[in-house]
Formats: C-alpha cells, structure tokens, sequence
C-alpha cells in the first residue's frame, strides 16, 4: 500500500510540473515541443505493444498496455495533425 501512495504521489507531481512546463512554452516553440512529445509517444507506443502482447502476463497488464497503446496513437496522430496544420501556415499562396 505504500509504494501505491509513493507512485500516486509521484504521478501527481509530475502532473502539476507538466502543466506549468507546457503552459509556460512561447507560442514559437509549440512546434518543436509538439514534435518532441511524438517522439516519446512513439516510444510509449513500443512498449505498451510489447506488454500487451507478452504471453503469460497478466490480464490486467494485457489491459492497460491496449489503453497506452490507443492514448498514444491518439496523441500522435493528433501531434502530426497540429504540426502539419501549422506549417501549412507557412506555405506560399
């Protein structure tokens, strides 16, 4: 029971810390920051596929690997979606 409060703790720090981060970005560095953040969703998407798809494992690890890999996507996607928007700002008429 410890260790859940220590890692629920930790999980909502790291909460307040990305909002204050992200909402303190100038406008000129969401991009890079947008581009960034897909990269480490591709690498959350890696691992959440080898855990949901490891015989022997849990169910319940089977579970939550299927529900990172689909929030991952769902951020990637939308990343790429934003970042092809805003360069298509930049391009000549």
């Amino acid at each position: 029971m410890e260790i859940f409060v220590l890692i629920l703790t930790i999980f909502v720090l790291a909460i307040f810390v990305g909002l204050e981060i992200v909402t303190k970005v100038p406008p000129t560095l969401h991009t890079p920051l947008m581009s960034g953040s897909n990269a480490i969703s591709g690498i959350t998407i890696i691992g959440a596929l080898l855990l949901a798809g490891q015989i022997g494992n849990p169910e319940l690890s089977k579970i939550l690997g299927t529900v990172a890999v689909i929030f991952a996507t769902i951020n990637v996607v939308g990343g790429f979606l934003v970042t092809d928007r805003m360069l298509k700002m930049f391009k000549k008429k």
